[in-house]
């Protein structure tokens, strides 16, 4: 997995690329948590994940629920189709935002 970070217009974009499991979910949940930790709004780009398991899964929900708490937001853009089976198998396309550009997820 590859995590690129880039700001546009105060939110901070992760772009993440490759599989998400167990050995590179906590790279992914130690970058999330940085931004949680300064209140930061967050667009997770999954458009180039080509897999996901659980523990990329829990590391997506917990920065969701530490925005939540923190009142910022958190959206999923992009996202690639092994991604999105996991998230609709799980039913948590229907608790994440998800927008189909990370610019739709920076101007909504």
């Amino acid at each position: 997995m590859n995590i690129q970070t880039r700001e546009i217009d105060g939110t901070m974009a992760l772009a993440l690329s490759g599989d998400v499991d167990l050995s590179h979910s906590p790279a992914l949940r130690k970058a999330l948590m940085e931004l949680m930790l300064e209140r930061r709004a967050v667009v997770v780009d999954l458009s180039a994940v080509t897999y996901v398991d659980s523990s990329g899964i829990a590391g997506l929900v917990e920065a969701y629920q530490m925005a939540r708490k923190n009142g910022t937001a958190f959206t999923l853009a992009a996202i690639s189709d092994p991604v999105r089976r996991v998230l609709q198998l799980a039913r948590l396309d229907r608790v994440f935002t998800i927008v189909d550009t990370v610019e739709a997820a920076v101007k909504g």
